[in-house]
């Protein structure tokens, strides 16, 4: 038998979810979580059983990688947009789908940056001090400003 004979055998195009599970080292809910989530898709068989197409492994993969970096659920799904799920992506959709990553993850690396490089001055001093603090906000005179942390939302966009 040829090489590529037992390539075809031993690789079925179309995967249940519990092979899946156990190829990615996720839970079956977790595979349907995702899939219900649209970060991946499944087909139906003749018996109305879900099958998933080889490409959802990668797909799972850069999931895992990127919620182990902190990013969201639905940030993924954004930057996934390029590739719909199930389709085999071209060298552009490829492109895309980093040049999106690369954007997203050089803004966390440079509000960590900025976070380490300011803890000692505001966030971690513990002094809560109600004169010298710059975040002290009586009568939240700076919520007509926006959400959140304002002063270091203001500073961090510099």
């Amino acid at each position: 038998m040829s090489a590529s004979a037992v390539r075809r055998t031993a690789l079925p195009e179309f995967l249940t979810v519990g092979e899946v599970a156990r190829r990615s080292g996720v839970a079956v809910s977790t595979v349907h979580f995702y899939e219900a989530k649209g970060l991946i898709a499944a087909t139906r068989s003749g018996g109305n059983q879900r099958r998933f197409s080889r490409d959802v492994l990668r797909r799972v993969a850069i999931i895992r990688v990127a919620q182990g970096f902190g990013v969201s659920l639905a940030e993924i799904a954004d930057l996934l947009k390029p590739i719909p799920p199930g389709k085999r992506p071209t060298a552009a959709q490829i492109r895309a789908m980093v040049g999106g990553w690369r954007a997203m993850l050089q803004a966390r690396i440079d509000g960590l940056a900025l976070l380490r490089d300011r803890l000692d001055g505001c966030i971690g001093c513990g002094c809560l001090s109600q004169t010298e603090c710059p975040l002290r906000n009586p009568l939240d005179r700076l919520g007509s400003e926006g959400r959140g942390p304002v002063l270091l939302q203001r500073t961090s966009r510099l």
